[in-house]
């Protein structure tokens, strides 16, 4: 297992610095939300693509992918009733897949709960077979330029589809492609009545990348969530991918959250 950060922790630093922070901190990647970057990623040239790739590589730093993927442009939705909002977001989930791959990335995390819920007058079977239908064009592209799609379970308060963990699981394997798995993230099994060592044991091997944070929405080590039997299940079921630090409270600041989480990880996963 290596250790990431997310890039929206570094609020108001340039990305040189950003980079240069989390390599400095012991940090292997770096993961990315396209918002922080441009309105969209087609605003992003080869040029600034290869710019970003080599940013990274200096530093030391892989990019591990891409998430918060559709908070911008406006106007997108997974399952919306217009089949033309549908077209628009199947089309810029093939532009994501190319941007991923071209800044060296493996994983894109499908959050973006509010570009997801379920919408008034659609049903849920409905919504699952408009969202299939709107990412099945970047599945293709994803397993074309080796590329994993992971479908974020999320907690009930932040959307309504695809909250639990099996349920995520069920829907990735609907495509039949290994380009679409599952992200498991902490804050989002605290939600579940089970044990969060039991989903990962049973999510096993349908994730293909983890999210480390609170139920308090900070870093890990910053609540009361124990990642000592965490980090024990996912030794136990061979996971070998990223770790990336996701918060959604900065109020201690970028170098505290991103020292601080590190440290409390490694301790909890007998690296210290």
């Amino acid at each position: 297992m290596q250790f990431a950060i997310c890039n929206e922790i570094y609020q108001g630093w340039s990305l040189e610095d950003t980079f240069a922070h989390a390599a400095r901190t012991g940090y292997q990647g770096i993961e990315l939300a396209p918002f922080t970057l441009a309105e969209s990623v087609t605003d992003l040239s080869n040029s600034d693509r290869r710019r970003l790739r080599d940013l990274a590589l200096r530093n030391g730093l892989s990019v591990v992918g891409l998430h918060w993927l559709l908070v911008k442009p406006a106007g997108l939705h997974l399952s919306h009733p217009d089949p033309g909002i549908r077209q628009k977001t199947g089309r810029y989930f093939v532009e994501l897949v190319d941007c991923c791959a071209d800044l060296g990335g493996r994983i894109l995390v499908l959050g973006s709960p509010k570009q997801r819920s379920i919408l008034p007058g659609v049903s849920p079977q409905q919504a699952r077979e408009w969202a299939r239908a709107t990412l099945q064009d970047a599945i293709r592209r994803a397993e074309d330029r080796g590329v994993i799609l992971c479908v974020e379970p999320l907690s009930p308060v932040e959307t309504n589809f695809l909250t639990t963990a099996q349920e995520a699981i069920e829907f990735a394997r609907s495509f039949g492609s290994p380009a679409c798995q599952i992200i498991l993230d902490v804050k989002a099994m605290c939600s579940e009545p089970r044990p969060i060592p039991d989903i990962i044991r049973s999510a096993w091997p349908h994730f293909a990348h983890f999210h480390a944070n609170d139920r308090n929405l900070k870093g890990p080590g910053f609540g009361d969530v124990d990642f000592r039997p965490i980090g024990a299940v996912l030794h136990e079921v061979g996971y070998k991918g990223f770790i990336s630090v996701e918060v959604f409270s900065f109020e201690e600041g970028a170098d505290v959250i991103a020292r601080q989480s590190l440290a409390y990880l490694r301790q909890s996963f007998g690296l210290a």
